[in-house]
């Protein structure tokens, strides 16, 4: 599928089809953080009763594991599916999301939750992944960020209506509510790929141990390593924004949907953003996007004790993290070569260490005793680890490049 063989509406209807999907991805990554409140209460009432604070750091695990599955499944899916047309792989992870998280609406303990957000989140990143594969062929030479960009609309989308809506569901009517209407959400994304997704080959030459290949590339761990460390800040923030909101802000349960919509909104405007400074300089994009993210935290910790000030800082923390993602997503196809199936999944995989790191140190340092901030600090120097990974990587690209030329 191509400008040259596809109307210009055609491929806007499966770009729409797979983003739809994406805003439930982006739905069952991110409604779990504004529920976790909720989901403690319900899942670990005995651990609630003698501390929050601990149960709010088990109820974390949830994120983790979620993004633990990403991390498998990414490369893992998407190395074995490369050689499969790409519009019934899209069909098969789909129908998979549509399952896992219908699980998580009905499995009754914390322990068995936990089992279904891990199979929940082995599809996502083959989805985002041949996904943007599909709308990087749509959008054509110099343009491949714009088309990854469009793919994430969904996501950023997701957290403007989908996660605010779903977290005031699961606070009127059980968190398990909030799953359900993911579970729809993915059932229709599945209908719309059958229906206006066409034919869109994969490379039937190529097999797993070829695509495991893309580790061999030094620069490819680069790319996830700032990706894994550096977007780890954002999920650190991300993952406990209730409690900062409620505890630290002295606002009302129903100020964080609000909150989240404020970051949503950032998500969305950074997605566009980034998707074109990207194609512009994808170097100094990245660089500078990780400086202002670690700037912006650092900022949040400091300043979030006032309602105002967190909701700013929070519009700005998801606008610099939707920059940073397509970008970091197109660096990795840049460096991964031939591996362009597995390269583009694995950006997810990069993405959900992120995530589970930054929820899990976000955890441990509530925990710790050293209150709801301390997160925020904990996400600065994530993002300022990351950031000295990227400039590690661009030096060491521009000695090979002084070496070659010699």
């Amino acid at each position: 599928m191509n400008p040259s063989t596809e109307s210009r509406g055609a491929a806007k209807w499966a770009l729409l089809s797979l983003a739809i999907g994406s805003f439930g991805i982006g739905m069952t990554e991110f409604v779990i953080m504004g529920l976790l409140p909720d989901i403690a209460t319900e899942l670990l009432p005995t651990q609630w009763a003698a501390s929050p604070e601990d149960a709010l750091s088990q109820a974390g695990w949830l994120i983790s594991l979620y993004a633990l599955g990403v991390v498998v499944g990414a490369p893992t899916i998407a190395g074995f599916v490369a050689r499969f047309p790409r519009h019934r792989v899209m069909i098969g992870l789909a129908l998979a999301l549509t399952l896992f998280n219908a699980l998580t609406v009905v499995l009754p303990t914390f322990e068995l939750v936990g089992a279904s957000r891990f199979l929940a989140g082995l599809p996502h990143g083959a989805y985002f992944g041949i996904g943007a594969l599909v709308a990087a062929d749509v959008m054509g030479p110099g343009k491949r960020a714009k088309g990854v960009a469009f793919i994430l609309t969904g996501l950023t989308i997701a957290n403007v209506v989908g996660v605010p809506f779903g977290t005031f569901l699961g606070q009127q009517f059980g968190w398990r509510a909030a799953f359900a209407v993911v579970a729809l959400v993915f059932a229709l994304a599945t209908l719309c790929i059958v229906f206006f997704v066409p034919e869109h080959p994969g490379s039937p030459g190529r097999t797993m141990r070829e695509e495991l290949g893309v580790f061999r590339i030094p620069q490819v761990w680069f790319a996830l390593g700032i990706g894994a460390i550096g977007f780890g800040g954002f999920f650190a923030v991300y993952s406990y924004i209730a409690p900062l909101v409620t505890d630290v802000a002295g606002s009302p349960e129903w100020a964080v949907p609000i909150v989240l919509v404020l970051m949503g909104l950032g998500m969305t405007a950074g997605n566009i953003v980034g998707g074109h400074l990207a194609d512009i300089d994808l170097r100094r994009t990245l660089l500078i996007g990780l400086a202002v993210l670690a700037l912006v935290l650092a900022l949040l910790g400091a300043l979030s004790f006032w309602i105002v000030t967190l909701s700013i800082l929070v519009f700005v923390v998801g606008f610099v993290s939707s920059v940073l993602s397509p970008t970091i997503q197109t660096r990795l196809m840049d460096v991964a070569g031939d591996n362009q199936s597995i390269a583009a999944a694995l950006n997810h995989s990069a993405l959900n260490i992120g995530n589970s790191l930054g929820a899990f140190l976000g955890g441990v340092v509530i925990a710790a005793g050293w209150g709801y901030t301390a997160p925020s600090w904990t996400g600065a120097l994530l993002a300022v680890a990351g950031l000295l990974i990227a400039l590690v990587s661009y030096r060491v690209d521009a000695r090979r490049t002084a070496l070659a030329s010699l």
